[in-house]
């Protein structure tokens, strides 16, 4: 098949990774630079066209920015194409060591490993996101996200739960990586009984879709989602509790919602429906945690569906978006101040990475805010691109 390249372009891409597999980091909004930017953490398989199967392996690495080498690190039974093995750095030692998760003796469970010594301890859990105090990480039954979104969970291990539509024994865990240890701090019986008069009662199965802390560790922001019946689409339900799962709030009942970032320990933007009793239809807001507030970032420019994320100065905003009608994915970048977007370009996705297997771009920022990273098929293979940005609004 002839190779379709980007086109209108505004800044440089530069091509990160080889010809030797498929490489991609996965999702937008866990650390995947190193605190001093010098690498950059990455999955590699060996193939690209399915969903991932029990066998499948997935190598880990990094890739050193200044060299454009890869450096491998571990490998992983325990990973999909949307969000890898939730490969991240640990925010303690952002330079040394990174949280994954593993298939082990019949368990998922999360993996601190330092990357020059290779030396590992497991957690009791697999891990979805880490708090950015390094005290906590959140976690979730990634087999029961399986059977929801395959491209969200990992593949091997039947959920313990999966004839019990909301039970009590599944939920929220909170570990503590310092120990491995962990408890469950919100249950979805918990959720369903603070949640279901939105079904009228009617019992429906729940899952815990997205789950991140707050800016400062001290809330968590969570999707609970209905497993579809009869041909039809989940709702979304959006829910805030504190670190131990205490003062729960329903930010937005059941209806569409989809990706967020914190900005602040309070304010999170979203694309959705917006607060419980709006109705100004689904665009970007920003939500105001425990109250009702809610306002539009710019209704004109934000029109679809992204991967949203504040740049580390919360002055600017990175967005992507869908493919079009002739298979384009966009990506933009948004000076909030100025209330002005650019976009930066737009990449060909092979129609051959469809489904829960696609490539989304998942453009991620660097940590000092000059760069993005982002995973793309333009070029016939998954890869993963780099960009400087550091002058596109000077």
């Amino acid at each position: 098949m002839e190779r379709q390249q980007e086109m209108d372009l505004k800044v440089r891409v530069e091509k990160l990774t080889g010809e030797d597999g498929h490489y991609f980091y996965g999702y937008y909004d866990n650390p995947a630079w190193s605190g001093d930017d010098r690498y950059h953490l990455c999955h590699k398989t060996a193939f690209w066209n399915r969903l991932q199967e029990e066998t499948d392996e997935a190598g880990l690495g990094m890739i050193d920015m200044l060299t454009k080498s890869y450096i491998p690190l571990a490998q992983t039974h325990a990973w999909n194409f949307q969000q890898g093995a939730m490969l991240q750095w640990h925010p303690l030692a952002p330079n040394d060591e990174i949280i994954f998760n593993t298939r082990s003796g019949g368990e998922f469970q999360g993996v601190v490993m330092n990357v020059h010594t290779k030396e590992q301890r497991l957690l009791s859990r697999p891990v979805v996101n880490v708090d950015p105090t390094g005290k906590y990480a959140l976690s979730v039954n990634f087999s029961r996200m399986f059977d929801f979104r395959p491209g969200y969970g990992y593949a091997g291990i039947r959920d313990p739960f999966y004839d019990n539509p909301y039970p009590e024994e599944d939920g929220v865990y909170r570990i503590e990586l310092a120990t491995g240890k962990n408890e469950l701090v919100l249950s979805l019986a918990d959720i369903w009984h603070f949640t279901k008069d939105a079904f009228a009662g009617t019992p429906q199965k729940l899952m815990i879709n997205h789950i991140n802390f707050n800016t400062d560790g001290s809330r968590f922001l969570l999707l609970a989602r209905n497993f579809p019946q009869a041909g039809g689409h989940w709702k979304t339900a959006v829910l805030t509790a504190n670190s131990d799962g205490s003062d729960l709030f329903l930010l937005s009942d059941y209806n569409h919602a989809s990706h967020y970032h914190w900005r602040d320990p309070q304010h999170v933007v979203i694309y959705s429906r917006g607060a419980e009793g709006s109705t100004r239809g689904s665009q970007l807001y920003v939500l105001k945690d425990k109250t009702y507030e809610v306002n539009s970032i710019d209704e004109p420019f934000f029109r679809e569906d992204g991967h949203c994320s504040y740049s580390p100065d919360r002055q600017l905003l990175l967005y992507d978006s869908y493919p079009d009608n002739q298979s384009y994915r966009h990506l933009y970048v948004y000076d909030l101040a100025g209330r002005k977007g650019i976009k930066l370009g737009s990449f060909y996705s092979d129609p051959g990475a469809k489904g829960d297997h696609r490539c989304d771009l998942h453009p991620r920022w660097n940590r000092a805010g000059t760069g993005i990273s982002f995973d793309s098929t333009h070029e016939g293979r998954r890869h993963m691109y780099f960009a400087d940005i550091s002058g596109v609004f000077k």
